[in-house]
């Protein structure tokens, strides 16, 4: 299918507007975009070795002539979102002279978003940044919105700062190469999109998501365009994270602290959110009343993205813990984005825990047996 035109889409922030062009192309844009930014004395692609590998004739045609890029690799492991990453790119970006009219492009997947960020949000106190996404997660999620970051042992993005980015180029022609199981774990943010604010997008994706596995061109670009768009209209709204940006976090609870207990080294991002956006929608028929259909047909679409790596063996307790250093919880109180009906969603305080843990007990079981069947988790 004929792909559509590339597009862009506006995002609203503190120190400015910012645009996200999307679309077949993109990238072939990249140099008169960049140059609509001003000039800048040096230009540093911040990437991984695979990315890199894969990309850099695409990428060195579409930055401009006029600069030659200086390239910063880096292991682009969620175990290597760390602190010691940041300072070895500083370093480097030192002994390539970057000053603070540099130009820092971000050129890979989440992590490589979160961490070229950080870097850029700190070195020297802030310098200029475009973002490239080049997965199905960082092109509709983590490339946008301006949060940057980086992991501790205790848990995920603890450190980080909000900065956003000075433009954002997604080609869906990058994710060509992206291995299915990231793509398929980035389905699990587009789902995400349509169960908190588009009952259109959800039911699109019920219907279409055979032709998305397929990397459906048309409606590939559809989904990613619409799930920008959300987050565009979602952060400009609240930058800050102050109130309605939380509902971007739909199972990143859970999700998180599934990371954190296995290390970062069992999920990739989108697999944790994916079982953590089942165990919400379970929770939520539990504290928001949620509808057992909607329950299901949330449960039934995520399951079609494809196996995920098995539940870990944590007690719930231990999962719990780790679920206090979410950046939700105040007070050592846990707290969850959940979705009273598809299309609709907003932060529950106050959850008690005895449903928490009885949620965990059931989620190695409970998503492989209709939702019907279950009753009621919490008892």
């Amino acid at each position: 299918m004929k792909s559509a035109e590339t597009k862009a889409i506006e995002v609203r922030a503190a120190s400015g507007k910012y645009a996200v062009v999307c679309g077949s192309g993109a990238m072939a844009r990249a140099p008169r975009e960049i140059a609509r930014l001003g000039k800048f004395s040096s230009v540093h692609i911040l990437s991984s070795p695979f990315v890199w590998n894969a990309l850099e004739k695409k990428i060195r045609l579409g930055l401009p002539a006029r600069l030659a890029p200086y390239v910063h690799l880096f292991d682009d492991a969620e175990s290597e979102k760390n602190l010691q990453s940041v300072e070895g790119l500083a370093q480097s970006l030192v002994a390539a002279g970057a000053d603070r009219h540099a130009l820092i492009v971000a050129i890979g997947g989440g992590v490589v978003g979160d961490v070229g960020g950080f870097v850029a949000a700190s070195y020297l106190r802030g310098v200029a940044l475009v973002q490239v996404p080049t997965t199905l997660v960082a092109q509709v999620d983590s490339a946008l919105g301006g949060k940057t970051g980086v992991n501790l042992p205790e848990g995920k993005n603890l450190v980080g700062a909000f900065y956003p980015p000075r433009l954002v180029l997604a080609d869906p022609e990058y994710l060509g190469t992206l291995p299915g199981r990231e793509f398929r774990g980035g389905l699990a943010e587009v789902i995400k999109y349509g169960v908190i604010a588009d009952t259109k997008l959800f039911a699109f994706l019920e219907k279409e998501m055979d032709a998305i596995l397929r990397r459906d061109a048309k409606a590939l670009e559809f989904v990613i365009r619409r799930s920008i768009a959300i987050k565009a209209r979602v952060v400009s709204k609240d930058e800050k994270e102050s109130g309605l940006r939380e509902i971007l976090n739909f199972g990143h609870t859970f999700g998180h602290a599934l990371e954190s207990v296995t290390n970062y080294r069992r999920f990739q991002h989108g697999e944790a959110v994916a079982w953590g956006m089942m165990c919400a929608a379970l929770l939520g028929h539990e504290v928001a009343g949620t509808p057992a259909d909607a329950v299901s047909r949330i449960v039934a679409l995520v399951r079609r993205i494809g196996p995920l790596p098995p539940w870990p063996d944590a007690k719930p307790r231990e999962i719990i813990d780790a679920m206090r250093a979410d950046k939700k919880a105040r007070e050592g109180k846990l707290r969850f984005v959940l979705a009273k009906k598809i299309g609709q969603a907003r932060t529950y305080d106050g959850v008690a825990e005895k449903i928490v843990e009885c949620i965990l007990r059931c989620a190695p079981q409970v998503f492989v047996k209709p939702v019907e069947s279950l009753g009621n988790c919490g008892g």
